[in-house]
């Protein structure tokens, strides 16, 4: 049995740690260099570094920032956030980066995954999906979830799978910061269609979450950022708990 995976994630705003609710009224969270550390001291199996306003602002990453969180860790890491070129995807994985996290930049143009795909590898391209429900339909939004779009969620990642990408990034904006848990419902859909790993993401209130997006959301991974940043979890005791409920852990 494949190991489930838990996931911290830094979002970060002028080189701090934020968090908000439903995309929006971020708050301080700390320094992700310090954060980083922490995480990967304590049993964190991948940790995912988001510039949540790089593609609003017309930036890229922050690149000397990635090369200090990725000096701290000794865990996969992935970066996502305003990545537009093939030179920004080199750059990011110079500076330490495993993987990348692409979301608008592939919207906008899909050919990049399978041009991403071949030169780096499927197991490097991350696709981050931000969708919400509009009339009981799944919509993909761009642009740290300011930008809506006509594109079915499902169809989409359908297409990336195809295209090259190795792994989905899905994160419900109406899940986003409202420990009310997973979109287990989306999750499970998405999983019964693809065949790569799904990351959950958004939600994460409570270790019942957890157990309930690996069990019924048949996710692979579970990302999450306030309940740890806050200290209301801590990694090694979710671990042990998810591993007690008969959920395969890496402890």
């Amino acid at each position: 049995m494949l190991t489930k995976r838990i996931v911290p994630c830094l979002d970060i705003k002028d080189g701090r740690t934020v968090k908000g609710v439903n995309f929006v009224n971020l708050r301080d969270a700390g320094d992700p260099v310090e954060l980083a550390a922490i995480y990967s001291e304590q049993g964190a199996d991948e940790l995912v570094f988001l510039d949540i306003t790089a593609t609003g602002d017309g930036r890229k990453t922050t690149a000397e920032l990635v090369e200090k969180v990725a000096e701290k860790v000794n865990i996969p890491f992935t970066v996502g956030g305003g990545i537009k070129s093939v030179e920004d995807v080199y750059t990011l994985l110079h500076r330490g980066a495993d993987k990348i996290s692409i979301n608008s930049w592939a919207v906008k143009e899909p050919k990049v995954l399978d041009e991403l795909a071949a030169q780096f590898g499927s197991q490097c391209v991350v696709l981050a999906v931000d969708a919400k429900q509009i009339d009981g339909n799944w919509k993909v939004h761009l642009v740290g979830g300011k930008v809506p779009t006509e594109i079915d969620l499902f169809d989409w990642v359908r297409e990336a799978e195809s295209r090259g990408a190795g792994e989905i990034l899905f994160t419900s904006m109406d899940h986003d910061g409202s420990k009310a848990g997973f979109a287990n419902e989306a999750l499970a859909k998405m999983s019964d269609m693809v065949n790569i790993p799904i990351i959950a993401s958004g939600g994460a209130g409570s270790i019942q979450d957890f157990a309930d997006t690996f069990v019924h959301g048949k996710a692979d991974a579970a990302l999450a950022a306030s309940v740890f940043h806050f200290k209301e979890i801590e990694i090694p005791t979710l671990k042990q708990e998810l591993k007690s409920q008969g959920i395969a852990m890496r402890i």
